[in-house]
């Protein structure tokens, strides 16, 4: 029996008969081979294959209008991750400038800003008249009411409780009517000032009558600073727990006798006495 090639299994011939159901009468008949099924189904698979492809390019077409391209994503990220940045910054400007006003009305004298060696003149004496007129209209507004001389609520605070910033002999008393807001503490030499509760270091600088200042933002609207430093440990963003320690007391600045603290508490904008919440 001679054996059958490729060639000869794909162009043997069959016929293909459509008979009726019923009386099995011929309706249709076609001669195919092997060739002509795979042709058929070759044909069939590229026209399915053609048209998903443009189906899915319709659809994905239709989804990337619907939807921002990588790169304007990201760059509308970045456009909101700079404009939040740009008000947070300025709202820190804001905050740390209104902290210095209070910083200048403490013990008396505004905080005048060195003057940079490439400015002329005029522009300092301009931003130092600014300066005095904030300054000035801050003291105006506390010291004309007398009802801003508020206290620490104890029902607030009554949680809180609060560390010693630094062991020694209280040598003067808070006084707001001498302009006195704070207290001032005697210590050992080199004693260290801790945070009086947990808190966000909002100043960390130097200025010319309190030396080293250090200032912390507690919780419910309450500020402690801490004046005549001799070592500021700790910067602006640290965030501290109470009991640590952020300076080292000395007696820096103009307005000091001797190496001690000046101790303040402001809550709400306003001065408190210590005293009512700390024990000395």
């Amino acid at each position: 029996m001679q054996k059958k090639t490729l060639s000869n299994l794909l162009t043997q011939r069959f016929l293909l008969i459509i008979r009726e159901e019923e009386n099995l009468a011929i309706k249709f008949t076609q001669g195919i081979t092997y060739a002509k099924l795979l042709a058929i189904a070759f044909g069939i698979f590229c026209v399915t294959f053609v048209l998903s492809f443009f189906v899915a390019k319709f659809f994905y077409k239709s989804y990337s209008r619907l939807q921002p391209t990588s790169d304007n994503q990201v760059l509308l990220e970045m456009m909101m991750k700079l404009d939040s940045l740009s008000t947070e910054v300025e709202q820190k400007d804001r905050f740390i400038l209104s902290f210095k006003q209070i910083l200048a009305g403490g013990e008396g004298k505004p905080i005048v800003p060195k003057k940079e060696e490439k400015k002329k003149t005029s522009n300092s004496v301009n931003e130092l008249d600014d300066i005095s007129s904030i300054d000035s209209a801050f003291r105006r507004n506390f010291e004309g009411n007398e009802s801003n001389n508020v206290r620490l609520t104890s029902e607030k605070f009554q949680n809180t409780f609060f560390f010693t910033p630094v062991n020694g002999v209280v040598t003067r008393k808070f006084d707001s009517k001498a302009k006195h807001y704070g207290i001032d503490i005697v210590s050992k030499k080199n004693e260290a000032i801790k945070a009086i509760t947990d808190g966000s270091i909002i100043i960390s600088s130097w200025t010319q009558d309190s030396g080293y200042v250090i200032g912390i933002q507690h919780k419910n609207q309450l500020i402690s600073f801490y004046k005549h430093n001799s070592v500021l440990l700790k910067k602006v963003g640290d965030y501290v727990k109470a009991g640590d320690i952020v300076a080292i007391i000395g007696d820096s600045g103009e307005l000091t006798d001797g190496p001690h603290l000046h101790f303040e508490l402001w809550h709400n904008g306003n001065p408190t006495n210590p005293e009512d919440f700390i024990s000395f």
